[in-house]
């Protein structure tokens, strides 16, 4: 679980090639990841924006992202 010093925003993305939903993780107003489901290329990716982003924190968030998110991929 990510403590009160994260914060999750559910953002969708349709803008440079990339269509689909994810999550923001930002952490003291600062973005860090994002898990980001891309219906276009049919994939879901993890991109960090920090170099080092604690273990817990990167669990956290995919665990987040499952629950959020739908699995399966939108036409």
């Amino acid at each position: 679980m990510l403590n009160n010093e994260y914060e999750v925003t559910i953002a969708s993305d349709v803008s440079n090639g990339r269509d689909g939903i994810g999550v923001e993780i930002y952490f003291k107003g600062k973005l860090i990841l994002e898990i980001f489901r891309d219906d276009t290329k049919k994939s879901r990716e993890v991109t960090t924006y920090d170099k080092d982003i604690p273990l817990e924190v990167v669990e956290a968030s995919i665990e987040l992202f499952k629950k959020e998110i739908p699995w399966d991929f939108q036409d």
